[in-house]
């Protein structure tokens, strides 16, 4: 499992350029049928708009890439929205920019610019997520012990998820994989050996 980069979650961006009204949108997309149904959610809620024109790049090895210029003249739409997500290094991500023609050409290169441009206002409004490797632990702790040990994990690379108190404590404990190793060494060393943590789950979680 390999660190990527995606959106952080949903953005919205708009500006005029001529008379012409953009609004960029990007999310997350896990997968093809994702993007294409972001695509088509927002087909139907701004049905009166001139063009929605896409890019979308799925898979860590960026293996399903896919943009649309939507009638605009060729390549001055699809390619520069598809470029910003390229340029961020961004995958399972998608973008939408639609447009409301107001009248006035803006020719070839002004509507690259446009489209790149609100192409990155939308992946700036959604910000980007460094998603690496993580384990996600169930510890249980004897209750004595607690206190040791919370001291103990609050200056450890770990999220603690949630606590559940009787005799013992039983907390979750998500922590980057290549972090894991020393997370269990720090409870085992804290408590004479007597917590029991047991894997999950492993997955991929945003971390700053």
């Amino acid at each position: 499992m390999n660190a990527y980069k995606t959106l952080a979650t949903s953005g919205e961006a708009e500006f005029t350029q001529q008379k012409s009204r953009f609004i960029g949108r990007a999310a997350p997309a896990a997968d093809e049928a994702a993007a294409l149904a972001f695509l088509a959610g927002i087909r139907v809620r701004c049905r009166d708009a001139s063009h929605h024109c896409y890019a979308y790049i799925i898979g860590q090895n960026a293996g399903i890439t896919r943009y649309s210029d939507d009638g605009e003249p060729s390549g001055t739409a699809g390619a520069p929205i598809l470029g910003v997500l390229q340029a961020q290094g961004v995958v399972n991500a998608a973008v939408v920019v639609t447009r409301y023609f107001g009248g006035v050409l803006l020719g070839a290169g002004g509507l690259s610019r446009a489209y790149a441009r609100g192409s990155a206002a939308a992946v700036a409004a959604a910000g980007v997520a460094l998603m690496q490797p993580c384990r996600r632990y169930l510890a249980d702790i004897p209750y004595p012990l607690w206190d040791r040990a919370a001291h103990a994990l609050g200056s450890f690379p770990c999220v603690q998820e949630g606590q559940n108190f009787t005799d013992r404590v039983t907390v979750t404990l998500l922590v980057r994989s290549q972090d894991a190793p020393g997370l269990l060494a720090l409870l085992a060393r804290v408590t004479g050996g007597r917590a029991e943590a047991e894997l999950v789950e492993e997955a991929y979680a945003a971390w700053a």
